[in-house]
């Protein structure tokens, strides 16, 4: 055949069966889009911090700040010393110090819980319909002032029978709070401990359902998080993964799945001394989760450690290097997120976190430049992997690990474009970069 001269093009099969075939898959495509709609492209914490309720004040989130600075001060008061703790490379101790310091003085908490759960315990009810009712004015008024963190709510007890009326009034009370004090604020995140049967989670979707229809809400205005802290919450009796099914029993609600590392250690036996997140069979149902949460939109975030950094400096920098190489181990099993318990543990959370954005930022930012100019390299991206590589960027931006400017600059790309490779439409993904 000559150069330029035309291929022929030849089918076997009548236009009617490929419509066929789409009218018979209809349903699938529906169902796929109910149940897999993706990400949803809003930023993720990179932690969560849980306060009792009683404990909880209009300062709690500065002097988190005030109090983790001032840990710093003490136990690695420069860019060396704190290195020299976590074994930075040189390349980063400067830029990560700086930017864990800089990140306690402007936002030491990205995502705040009150709880009234295993940290709040049981209380006479007046005195717990009284702390809820603080907890909604005080969020409130953050959030009238701009010092609220970016997500805030409560976790509330769960629904087993001997505490499942009361977490119900805390729930309304506080949701009541925030309404009459203007409204839900975007930021609003709830959690529900303990949940082992989807029937519970069935349970918080009608109880906010009936709080919308109450006040006028948008129906599924309020999500939720779903604690996994039983076996039972992994696995049913028939073999099946429970949490896959809590998933849909949301009906579209969930926001999060939670790993609670020392209540799901000890209902299988693991004694206190392993209860940990990197016990094995911590990884087994955080891998579950994962999988069971894949593409649905529901994020999944590891749990937390209770060796505090307290006490003399050795001590601190033990329980330091603890806590970053279990953050660092998490990030790299795409659990992006995780619980802190006290201040001093959100200097190693922003350190690792901002060190593994930081790392991997010069290499993910070239393969990404490539891929969008179709360029070559010593590695064939794929349109998945483009996908990855933006989210990868764009958690660095949001966290603070990574400046607009220096992205920009390494891709030559928005951070629309970014949001543009890191959420395809259905089909994106097996078709080639525009």
């Amino acid at each position: 055949m000559g150069q330029g001269q035309q291929e022929k093009v030849a089918t076997s099969l009548a236009g009617a069966i490929s419509e066929e075939i789409s009218a018979s898959l209809a349903p699938v495509d529906a169902e796929l889009e109910r149940r897999y709609p993706g990400d949803p492209g809003t930023r993720q914490p990179v932690h969560t911090v849980y306060v009792p309720g009683d404990v909880f004040a209009a300062d709690t989130i500065r002097s988190w700040g005030d109090r983790a600075l001032a840990a710093l001060d003490e136990h690695a008061p420069d860019a060396a010393s704190f290195a020299a703790v976590l074994g930075l490379s040189d390349v980063l101790a400067e830029p990560v110090h700086a930017r864990v310091r800089a990140k306690l003085e402007r936002e030491p908490i990205e995502d705040l819980r009150v709880d009234f759960e295993d940290g709040y315990g049981p209380r006479p009810d007046a005195e717990e319909d009284e702390t809820a009712a603080r907890a909604a004015r005080l969020i409130a008024e953050a959030y009238d002032k701009g010092t609220a963190a970016p997500y805030m709510g409560i976790r509330m007890k769960c629904m087993e029978a001997p505490v499942r009326d009361r977490g119900i009034r805390t729930l309304d009370i506080f949701l009541t709070g925030l309404m009459e004090a203007g409204g839900l604020p975007e930021g609003l995140v709830l959690t529900l401990p303990k949940v082992t049967y989807a029937e519970q989670v069935t349970a918080m979707v009608r109880l906010l359902e009936a709080f919308e229809k109450a006040h006028g809400l948008d129906a599924g205005r309020i999500g939720f998080e779903i604690q996994i802290e039983t076996s039972q919450s992994i696995l049913a009796t028939d073999g099946t993964a429970t949490v896959a099914r809590m998933i849909q029993a949301a009906e579209g609600r969930a926001t999060g799945l939670h790993y609670g590392t020392f209540d799901y250690s000890a209902c299988l036996g693991v004694s206190a001394a392993y209860q940990a997140s990197d016990h094995p069979a911590a990884d087994h149902a955080k891998a579950i989760m994962q999988v069971a949460a894949a593409g649905t939109g529901v994020r999944v975030s590891d749990g937390s450690t209770n060796v505090l950094p307290v006490g003399p400096t050795a001590q601190v920098h033990d329980a330091w290097r603890l806590h970053y190489g279990l953050t660092r181990r998490a990030l790299s099993r795409a659990y992006y997120q995780g619980w802190d318990m006290h201040p001093g543990h959100i200097p190693t959370r922003y350190a690792a976190v901002f060190a593994f954005y930081r790392e991997g930022f010069e290499q993910a930012a070239a393969r990404l430049a490539r891929y969008a100019n179709r360029a070559g390299g010593d590695v064939m991206d794929e349109p998945a992997t483009a996908k990855a590589l933006s989210g990868y960027l764009l958690r660095g931006l949001d966290c603070g690990a990574l400046d607009i400017a220096e992205v920009a600059r390494a891709t030559g790309l928005t951070r629309m474009d970014l949001e543009g490779f890191a959420a395809p439409r259905r089909g994106d993904l097996t078709a080639s970069a525009k």
